[in-house]
C-alpha cells in the first residue's frame, strides 16, 4: 500500500493489487488454493491477511474496502468470502442469528464472543482437546467449535 495526495493530513491510501510484494504473495496463496487471482480477491485477501489472524464480518470488510476506495460491492465481498471458505483460506463461524464471522486462523481453536461489543476473539488455549464428544453411530467428528458468549459483569451506567 502507498499513500498519495498533496496534503499530508488528507493523504489517501491506494492499494497496489497488481505488482507489489504483498500482491505477489497473495497471488501465490490464491493460486495454491486453486483460486484465480482476480483484482477483487487480491484486494480482499490483502485486507484479511496483511495484519495477522483476525475475525471480521462481511460488512466490516466491506467498510474497510470502501474506506480504501476499493471498488467492491457488498455482494462481491460475500461471494469472495464464500470462495475463500471453500478453498480453505478462512473459516466461517456462525455466532448466532444471521451474523457470520470469518476467521483467518483455520486451525482448531475456540472463541469468546462479546455480546455487547459484538466482537469475536480467540480463546488463548484450545479448550476442545479436553472435551469428550462421541459421534453417533455412522458418523465421525470432523471438528468441534466452541463459542463462549460473554457480557459485562455489571451493566454500563
Amino acid at each position: 500500500m502507498e499513500t498519495f495526495g498533496g496534503d499530508k493530513s488528507r493523504a489517501r491510501i491506494a492499494y497496489d493489487w497488481r505488482g507489489g510484494p504483498l500482491a505477489r504473495m497473495i497471488r501465490q496463496r490464491l493460486h495454491t488454493a486453486g483460486l484465480r487471482p482476480t483484482r477483487q480477491r487480491i484486494s480482499l485477501a490483502g485486507l484479511l491477511f496483511v495484519a495477522g489472524d483476525r475475525h471480521v464480518t462481511a460488512e466490516q470488510l466491506h467498510s474497510e474496502a470502501r474506506a480504501l476506495d476499493m471498488p467492491l460491492s457488498l455482494a462481491t465481498v460475500y461471494n469472495t468470502l464464500r470462495q475463500f471458505v471453500g478453498a480453505g483460506l478462512i473459516r466461517e463461524i456462525a455466532v448466532y442469528g444471521s451474523t457470520v464471522w470469518y476467521d483467518t486462523d483455520t486451525g482448531p481453536h475456540s472463541h469468546y464472543f462479546d455480546t455487547r461489543r459484538q466482537r469475536l476473539e480467540d480463546i488463548p488455549e484450545d479448550v476442545t482437546r479436553d472435551l469428550r464428544v462421541v459421534a453417533p453411530p455412522g458418523y465421525r467428528i470432523v471438528g468441534v467449535d466452541v463459542i463462549v458468549r460473554l457480557c459485562d459483569e455489571e451493566p454500563l451506567q
